[in-house]
């Protein structure tokens, strides 16, 4: 299985792949889903991949080795929406070869990426250079169609992604500054590493800072990196902490409780007071939760 994550801000691009392909109790195997094509000064672009792995393979050798030199490739293009096109037109060129020997022996063509980072504006005709454009991110489906994301969406996920994605929901907003959307990428990881084996370390991170066209910040994060483990232990310890500080249940007679709504379907059922086989059936209505905001009683 595969978690990879990449985040938009407004200070630039953040992307996170774990690199575990296999779990098992005896096999446990590793491959990188991080692949980083680096012009600095020029353009810097990062790909995540997840899914059946040899179809990523077989995009990314596309990538790097295309069927027709005459065709755009990743160095090429001007612009980050033609990276994209590239990556698609990538992924249909293997679905074209490998799709129907795959389907024959009942297996699902699988395979999406995210792509992200910067390209420098082309020269004018004045030979005058403008300023760089933003850095953008996109997400590729495994038909080669693609989205990208905006200030309402400004992230991606691909692989095991329903561990990790409620704390991106909460805390990331595109004014996030770059630090701390790296460390909400880690912890979105650390929650998915917590709850599923068939994602695991080492991680790939990469920080990129927008209009610097090259990387400056990247680390493969081993079970010996002090950063991580501190995440780890900090995240768990806290959320333990507001859980524990968070009020219990307040529990009272629906009658003592105005304006409760009584309406609706019965979901209760009890038996008769005849079916009772030993002594009187207690036949008190059940208590409903009063939503009192109380503090929490000291134990």
């Amino acid at each position: 299985m595969t978690y990879c994550v990449a985040l938009s801000v407004d200070e630039g691009l953040v992307f996170l792949a774990d690199t575990r392909t296999n779990a098992g109790v005896d096999h446990v195997s590793t491959a990188r889903k991080m692949s980083v094509f680096e012009q600095p000064g020029e353009r810097v672009l990062v790909l995540l991949a997840a899914g059946n792995l040899s179809l990523t393979q077989a995009v990314l050798r596309e990538l790097s080795e295309p069927a027709d030199p005459r065709e755009p490739t990743l160095w090429s293009v001007r612009t980050m929406p033609d990276a994209a096109r590239v990556v698609g037109r990538a992924v249909r060129n293997v679905h074209r070869r490998e799709a129907q020997a795959l389907e024959d022996f009942g297996v699902e063509f699988n395979c999406s990426f995210i792509l992200g980072g910067q390209i420098a504006q082309a020269a004018t005709d004045d030979d005058s250079q403008t300023a760089p454009p933003c850095s953008r991110l996109f997400m590729i489906y495994a038909a080669g169609n693609f989205i990208e994301a905006s200030s309402v969406n400004p992230y991606f996920q691909i692989g095991e992604s329903k561990y990790g994605k409620p704390i991106i929901d909460r805390v990331l907003v595109p004014q996030t500054p770059l630090d701390e959307a790296a460390k909400c990428a880690l912890i979105s990881m650390d929650s998915t590493l917590r709850s599923n084996l068939s994602v695991g370390l080492p991680l790939d991170l990469l920080v990129y800072q927008k209009d610097t066209l090259r990387v400056t910040r990247f680390v493969t994060i081993t079970h010996d990196n002090a950063y991580y483990q501190m995440i780890h232990r900090t995240w768990g310890e806290r959320l333990r902490q507001v859980f524990g500080e968070i009020p219990d249940p307040d529990w009272q007679d629906a009658a003592a409780i105005p304006h409760v709504d009584q309406e609706g379907e019965r979901v209760l059922f009890r038996a008769p007071a005849s079916a009772a086989a030993h002594g009187a059936i207690d036949t008190r209505p059940a208590q409903t939760l009063a939503q009192a905001d109380k503090p929490k009683a000291p134990r």
